[in-house]
């Protein structure tokens, strides 16, 4: 059950709300320089019949029962046929830059083998990007690998990093010619909680201290690839960091411990762990004995921030759902179980900015699939980061999460995020109503810039 991933993610916070009745989402300023996109993966929107070299295609080949219905990704969305169709579709949204992710199985079916052919796709959908004034931003690892690195153990050994950073090399040099923007690693964290503790996600292990040691090896394997990358022709001029799933929780009834240890426990091992190791250099996992690498505070050029919700979580005394997601009377949820918290997203913006260098949304949106609380969703959340930067955080760009309904991993074809519906039989995209505040909010985000200067002066 999906709810398990949300009871298990980070943090204890404050239920403080903003009163919206009293708020202007209208009254919204961004910097001239913005990025606005959406972001995906290749394997959700190409699926398994483009990638059959992917660990997921595996998975699927077994028919996991963590994927709901048995649902499989087969073509997806044709995301790699149809990329000069679908940077049309950013076009019409009026947005300038689009986060995907460069497939490592695509690049390298068999260890040590590698497909030119791939490789020029990459080329031409980022030459295509530009052709639009679409700035690509590229995801080196968004939870799908090789077939033959899973086999390995992938990030379960520490010396098995050495095939990622080569992989990574590998990329860098054939693209950054076209890319100035990299992300080494999406979400660490529910890597390591969905394929380590709960096992809905390859390789569908359920051990703790396992998942530390894959955490640990994952974050040292982004300095790793960071180190090498910024040592390269185009290195110094590459801006280059890490994603990272903000996602805080509390109890439902804060005087409960069943509901409150595991917040702290998980928050410890699973958020702190993450900042912590930004800020200092040191891995502090309760799990693992304490391991500092030095360079890591000075590893990332910008911090990704992806932000969905807090999670507020009940118990019942039930055998099958012991701790369940669910939200504080009065708030709206989503198809997912956690309610919209725009105010959350603030607080992550301004945790974020904490670290001291520029932040992205690398990913932010909702599983709407009535399409009835998109484009309030969109204007109270883009209203909060507005805020932030107006506090002071130093966000570069806002990429929703995502431009297509696509294959939602252990969620399957049940959950629709995109700004575009799809008929998977014709293909047709559609945009969706509830999408069009997003597009109306990127046309006047500069001349709204304007006037506040206007105003101000």
């Amino acid at each position: 059950m999906f709810w398990r991933s949300i009871l298990l993610l980070p943090t204890i916070i404050s239920s403080s709300n903003w009163n919206w009745e009293e708020i202007d989402l209208d009254k919204t300023f961004y910097p001239e320089t913005f990025l606005w996109g959406t972001a995906s993966s290749e394997y959700q929107i190409s699926g398994a019949g483009r990638l059959p070299n992917c660990q997921w295609a595996e998975w699927e080949k077994k028919g996991h029962p963590a994927i709901k219905g048995g649902e499989t990704s087969d073509s997806s969305i044709q995301g790699w046929d149809r990329y000069e169709e679908d940077a049309l579709l950013l076009k019409e949204m009026g947005l300038n830059s689009y986060r995907f992710s460069v497939d490592w199985s695509a690049i390298e079916p068999e260890e040590g083998v590698f497909n030119k052919e791939a490789i020029n796709h990459y080329k031409s959908v980022c030459k295509t990007l530009k052709s639009h004034d679409i700035t690509p931003m590229i995801t080196l690892h968004h939870f799908a690998h090789p077939t033959w690195f899973e086999n390995k153990g992938a990030f379960e050994k520490r010396e098995n990093v050495d095939y990622f950073v080569r992989f990574a090399r590998l990329v860098f040099s054939e693209l950054s010619d076209e890319v100035d923007l990299w992300c080494t690693i999406n979400e660490p964290t529910v890597s390591v909680l969905m394929g380590y503790i709960l096992g809905e996600f390859p390789p569908g292990k359920t051990g703790i201290f396992t998942a530390a040691e894959v955490l640990n090896n994952m974050l040292y394997a982004h300095v790793a690839v960071y180190k090498e990358l910024k040592s390269m022709p185009n290195g110094e001029n590459s801006q280059i960091g890490i994603v990272h799933s903000y996602l805080k929780f509390e109890a439902y009834n804060g005087w409960n411990p069943i509901e409150a240890l595991p917040c702290y426990f998980f928050t410890k091992n699973l958020h702190d762990t993450v900042m912590d190791f930004f800020k200092t250099g040191e891995f502090s996992s309760m799990l693992l004995q304490r391991e500092t690498v030095p360079d890591a505070p000075n590893s990332f050029d910008f911090f990704g921030l992806n932000y969905y919700s807090r999670a507020v979580v009940a118990m019942q005394f039930s055998l099958s759902d012991f701790l369940i997601a669910t939200c504080f009377p009065g708030e709206v949820m989503t198809d997912m179980p956690y309610a919209s918290h725009a105010e959350g997203f603030y607080q992550a913006l301004i945790d974020c900015g904490e670290l001291g260098k520029p932040v992205y949304v690398t990913e932010n949106g909702i599983a709407d699939e009535k399409d009835d609380r998109r484009e309030l969703f969109i204007r109270k959340y883009l209203y909060a980061l507005s805020k932030a930067i107006e506090d002071g955080v130093d966000v570069r760009g806002y990429f929703y999460w995502t431009l297509i309904d696509n294959f939602e991993w252990a969620e399957g074809w049940t959950k629709k995020f995109g700004l575009f519906e799809c008929d998977r039989t014709t293909q047709e995209r559609k945009l969706r109503e509830g999408s069009k505040a997003y597009k109306e909010i990127v046309a006047r985000a500069v001349p709204a810039l304007h006037e506040y200067e206007v105003a101000s002066s």
